[in-house]
């Protein structure tokens, strides 16, 4: 067996300026020799077992820390004292006895509250070793290694099995709750899916386009499944004993304490101005990206049409994640001088900083073709006919005269003109020559099922796609890696064990053969620990972000595409097994980390499911019919007629949109108080939170000093008053019933 180790502190052994001077190498030198000192002092002053390896390179080092079972114990029973005093649900109250036996620890707690005692900070109790902390500057991360024995049985539990077969508190046993909601999350929304799976395959075979009963349906489904979730993750968080876990949360390493709340909330809302600048910015490219891709390259017969069909494309990939990219180190930016205390809140203000240009980005190409090209698509192609050459001013006249092309000479052949023409008519005739003239031509080269094939492709390809990339992708990269480095191309194994040059370290014992069982163990072992070190850290934000958008997919747009869910549970049938190889193969070890909810994505379904009763209702009553086609019926029309007619179809798909928006409040508020009463209350969830709440107060009681807080009163038993007090004989003297009798004797 290898030696056991909790957690790896990845040390940056040189300065990541380069060059150096000489006096800069023996001055930066001098100070890693002090840091990685403090580094293994701190460590070991504070009961750890720690020891230096070479790391992956010559510039890296790798300090491998082990938990003693006696500092473990006083870890545990520090949290549970903890989690006590702030109410958290417990399966063992604290006690004077450090008997772990009775409640075994799991892998993912070990690690947990090891590497809690390390990166938290001395007033939260832990040894302030923090990256990204200038006294720590050389610390890079501090990783946990992988369990590959449990991996591969994971890999194989998702490859051989059902979804529902995986047992997913084995998977919070060794990645901790984080981890084990996600892929909660996901089995609870894949299994979610089969309702409107079956219901869109029924009516997109056997029902009417753009039917109000599948709308319907589909808009109680988000609402329902948003609803029940929020009370899974209740329940859950009694089960797995974090209900309010953030109470007891560790504070920010940069949280600067003493900070004013309405300083913290004006911060909050200098970030709003610059998400409006983003999401402006990117509008616009959408925007300017549809109109080429929809409209200008179906009008150009020029020169190298086919290649210019993809300039769109091309520029959606030069601007989109460029700026998509700048806008999240922004948000960074800002939510860091936010200045949270805890990891959770930071990570909520991120969360919904980023997601809310993603979703931008994800639906706005749909609801430009919903909104604008399916109803006024005509009207539009006519408009961009107008302004490429239908006057002098065109914009095809000016990238001509901007050029300052002599079309004398290069079209007067073609044109046909036997004397010279005036640059003018030379700008006319090329741009009609370019892009299509005759508009009945260009009406025909509307594409009707454009929605259908976008929903196509962000359900289909573009999904395809990312699995692969999730998946192949990082083989591909670390065997490039591999092979710059001189060592072939190798990308590991499951394992996590590549093979590699046998290595001489300096503190082999003299005399030891290579075949040495020890020897080699250990080897092998350093190799698994730098081959790990070489890989990213994981974090859930792209897979929640992955599943909220999917959901807003066919929450908002399913009613154009019926088979989306179905397309949706297909993939993700294959997202679940991806997911999981990918933390088993592709990234370090997740650490644990204790949490009740999946935060701000929970808010994120939310919306979307509002926003479907908006989308819905408006899809709906504007593509049914008598309202489908209502402007090309109209076109034979003044133009005073046909603007009436678009502004009263409008402003009704408005007002239908806003009254289903307030039935979706109406909806949510039955909906939660249905399930609350059919699923969260009498459940054992309920009273196990209930008994959980009891014993501690008892306990409280029960250490009381005073006996008069032990029990109830025994009603039975006289009670003896003391008779010390000054205004003794006026309690002693009772007038009542002397009172009585004399009113009797009156009578």
């Amino acid at each position: 067996m290898p030696p056991h180790v909790d957690v790896v502190v990845v040390f940056r052994a040189a300065s990541k300026r380069t060059p150096l001077s000489k006096e800069q190498t023996r001055k930066d030198a001098a100070k890693t020799q002090r840091q990685y000192t403090v580094l293994i002092d701190t460590l070991t002053r504070a009961g750890l077992k720690a020891v230096g390896r070479r790391g992956e390179n010559q510039d890296q080092l790798l300090v491998l820390v082990a938990c003693p079972s006696d500092l473990l114990v006083r870890l545990v029973h520090c949290e549970r004292y903890s989690d006590f005093l702030y109410g958290l649900p417990m399966s063992k109250l604290p006690s004077a006895e450090a008997d772990l036996d009775s409640a075994p620890l799991s892998s993912a707690d070990r690690v947990r509250l090891v590497h809690a005692y390390i990166t938290s900070t001395p007033q939260d109790g832990g040894l302030g070793i923090i990256t990204g902390c200038k006294e720590w500057d050389r610390v890079q991360s501090v990783m946990a290694l992988h369990n590959h024995e449990f991996n591969e049985q994971w890999i194989r539990l998702w490859t051989r099995r059902r979804i529902a077969s995986v047992e997913l508190e084995k998977v919070r046993d060794q990645f901790g709750d984080s981890i084990a909601l996600y892929f909660f999350f996901l089995t609870a929304y894949t299994r979610a899916l089969i309702f409107p799976s079956v219901l869109g395959v029924l009516y997109y075979f056997f029902g009417t386009p753009y039917s109000v009963v599948y709308s319907t349906l589909l808009f109680i489904w988000s609402v329902v499944f948003v609803e029940w979730w929020r009370l899974q993750e209740r329940i859950l968080s009694v089960r797995w004993h974090t209900r309010g876990s953030f109470r007891v949360e560790k504070r920010r390493a940069d949280f600067v304490p003493g900070f004013p709340w309405w300083r913290k909330e004006a911060r909050k809302m200098t970030s709003i101005p610059v998400i409006l600048l983003f999401a402006s910015v990117l509008s616009i490219i959408l925007t300017g990206v549809f109109i080429l891709e929809a409209f200008v390259t179906q009008l150009y017969n020029g020169p190298g049409y086919r290649i210019v069909a993809f300039t769109p494309t091309l520029l959606f990939s030069a601007l989109v994640p460029q700026l998509l990219e700048m806008y999240k180190a922004s948000a960074r930016r800002y939510t860091d001088w936010e200045n949270h205390a805890h990891q959770s809140s930071h990570a909520k203000s991120f969360s919904i900083k980023v997601f809310t240009l993603s979703a931008i980005n994800a639906y706005l190409g749909l609801a430009l073709s919903a909104f604008v090209y399916v109803p006024f698509g005509e009207r539009v192609m006519s408009l961009v006919q107008y302004s490429l050459f239908s006057s002098p001013q065109g914009r095809a006249a000016a990238i001509f005269d901007k050029l300052n092309i002599n079309l004398n000479d290069t079209f007067k052949f073609k044109l046909g003109v036997k004397g010279p023409i005036t640059q003018t008519d030379a700008v006319k005739t090329t741009a009609q020559s370019l892009f299509e003239a005759d508009t009945v031509r260009a009406r025909l080269k509307l594409n009707p099922s454009r929605l259908q094939e976008q929903m196509f492709a962000f359900l289909v390809t573009n999904q395809v796609l990312d699995n692969l990339q999730e998946i192949g992708l990082p083989f591909v990269m670390r065997a490039i890696g591999s092979f710059r480095a001189g060592k072939g191309f190798r990308s590991g194994s499951v394992k996590g064990i590549v093979k590699k040059k046998r290595v001489a370290f300096d503190d082999e014992p003299a005399g030891q053969t290579h075949d040495d069982a020890r020897t080699r163990q250990e080897r092998e072992f350093l190799e698994t620990v730098r081959s790990e070190a070489s890989l990213p850290d994981y974090d859930t934000f792209d897979d929640y972000s992955e599943m909220v958008t999917q959901f807003g997919y066919v929450a908002l747009w399913s009613t154009i595409w019926p088979l989306a869910p179905l397309m949706s549970l297909l993939n993700n049938y294959i997202e679940a097994r991806s997911d999981a190889f990918k933390i088993a193969v592709h990234v370090r070890r997740p650490i644990p980390v204790r949490t009740d909810t999946i935060g701000p994505w929970l808010e994120s379904l939310s919306f979307l499911a509002w926003l479907s009763s908006v989308t819905n209702s408006a899809l709906v009553y504007m593509f049914r019919t008598p309202f489908n086609g209502l402007v090309a019926e109209n076109e034979s029309l003044p133009e005073d007629h046909v603007n009436a007619a678009i502004k009263e179809l409008l402003l009704s798909a408005f007002l239908v949109a806003l009254l289903a928006s307030h039935v979706y409040f109406v909806l949510r508020a039955v909906v939660s108080h249905t399930l609350e009463l059919a699923i969260w209350r009498g459940s054992k969830e309920m009273k196990e939170a209930d008994r959980v709440e009891r014993e501690i107060k008892e306990k409280y009681l029960a250490q009381c000093p005073t006996t008069l807080l032990q029990g109830p009163l025994d009603t039975q038993q006289p009670v003896a008053v003391a008779d010390d007090d000054d205004w003794a004989s006026f309690w002693a003297t009772d007038e009542g019933l002397e009172e009585i009798r004399k009113s009797d004797k009156d009578e």
